[in-house]
């Protein structure tokens, strides 16, 4: 689900910007595992409108709503 709060404006991508993660989330496939709400409640996110971008940016793709897609 998109979301209009913290860093977000209605954008598909996340990305979470922990060191220790640096993954990133398709919100239009989002699953409970993605743990979103905790990712933008610790001030971890990131907006991106192109998941070419995030990756460039080197985020990994989520494992859970992004497993299909390639690196």
């Amino acid at each position: 689900m998109r979301r209009y709060t913290g860093n977000m404006n209605g954008e598909q991508y996340l990305a979470n910007t922990s060191p220790s993660k640096r993954e990133v989330h398709d919100l239009d496939a989002e699953k409970a595992n993605c743990q979103i709400d905790e990712i933008m409640r610790l001030d971890h996110d990131r907006a991106y409108t192109s998941l070419l971008t995030a990756q460039f940016d080197r985020y990994i793709n989520c494992t859970y709503c992004l497993s299909d897609s390639k690196w």
